[in-house]
C-alpha cells in the first residue's frame, strides 16, 4: 500500500511540475531574458491600500481617512513622505478627524510614484502625476 501511495505521490508532483509553467523538455531554454513588468498604481493599491482605505477609496469612518476627493493629499510632496515614513496621531480630512496609524510602505520609488498616481488619477483627485523622481528627492529629504 505505501508503494502504491508513493508512485502516486511522485506521478501528481510530476504532473504538477509541467502542468504549472515547466517544460516537456527540461534543457529547452528561451532565446530572449525575461523583462521585468511594469508597475502598475491600481496593482500597488490593491495589496497595500484596498485594507483600509477601501476600494472606493473612502476608507473606513472614524477610522481610516478618505482617499477619495481628499483634500489631505493637496500637498504632494508631504503625502510621498507619509506614504514612504508611515504616519501616526490625529490627522484631519475633509473636515473629519481621524486618530489612527499608517505604517511606513515598503515600496520603491516606482510603486510610490505609480500608486499616488492612481490615487491621484482616481476618486475624483483631478489626475496629478507622481514620478519616481519626485519620489527619489523626497526619500532624499526624510
Amino acid at each position: 500500500m505505501k508503494k502504491i501511495a508513493l508512485v502516486m505521490l511522485a506521478f501528481i508532483a510530476t504532473v504538477s511540475i509541467y502542468s504549472c509553467g515547466g517544460t516537456s523538455n527540461p534543457t529547452e531554454t528561451t532565446s530572449s531574458p525575461a523583462t521585468p513588468s511594469k508597475v502598475t498604481g491600481d496593482v500597488v493599491y490593491k495589496k497595500t491600500c484596498i485594507t483600509c482605505h477601501q476600494t472606493n477609496g473612502e476608507g473606513i469612518p472614524n477610522t481610516y481617512p478618505p482617499l477619495a476627493k481628499s483634500d489631505f493629499i493637496a500637498d504632494k510632496e508631504k503625502t510621498i513622505a507619509q506614504v514612504i515614513k508611515g504616519y501616526s496621531g490625529e490627522l484631519t480630512v475633509n473636515g473629519k478627524k481621524y486618530n489612527s496609524a499608517m505604517p511606513a510602505q515598503q515600496l520603491n520609488d516606482e510603486e510610490v510614484a505609480a500608486v499616488l498616481t492612481y490615487v491621484y488619477g482616481n476618486f475624483g483627485n483631478g489626475g496629478t502625476t507622481v514620478t519616481a523622481d519626485e519620489v527619489k528627492a523626497v526619500r532624499g529629504k526624510i
